[in-house]
């Protein structure tokens, strides 16, 4: 098994519910989640759900990749501005490479993104489908 459950089980919350932090002295939002403030260096940040929805930044088209992701290639990885002004990198699916565009309403939603062997476990994760 290469991947550790416990690991898994412990990011759940930001892997499924696409969860930011919020630091307490700035304001300022963030993701993934951290304890400590990026931005301020402020010690005392709280969690908060981010927004679904957002809009293609930019994106890169990755052709090469590593083993175990080889069947979803060519991989699409977007940088996603939320509807709150939350930047966040993830995966871009349902869309060919062809069709996607700077500005481009996206969604989160949940998807596969690894799994470990036949017997192994299968770990899922938020990724961005377009939306209308």
């Amino acid at each position: 098994m290469k991947i550790s459950p416990a690991r898994v089980w412990r990011e759940k919350d930001s892997r499924y519910r696409l969860e930011g932090s919020k630091c307490k002295k700035c304001s300022r939002v963030f993701y993934p989640p951290k304890p400590s403030c990026p931005y301020c260096g402020y010690s005392d940040t709280e969690r908060i759900n981010l927004p679904r929805r957002g809009r293609v930044v930019s994106w890169t088209v990755e052709y090469t990749v590593p083993e175990g992701y080889r069947e979803y290639a060519p991989i699409i990885v977007g940088l996603i501005e939320l509807e709150n002004g939350t930047r966040v990198i993830a995966p871009i699916v349902d869309v060919e490479v062809d069709k996607i565009y700077e500005g481009m309403y996206v969604e989160a939603v949940l998807r596969k993104i690894f799994e470990d062997g036949d017997e192994g476990i299968i770990v899922y994760g938020i990724k961005f489908a377009p939306s209308t």
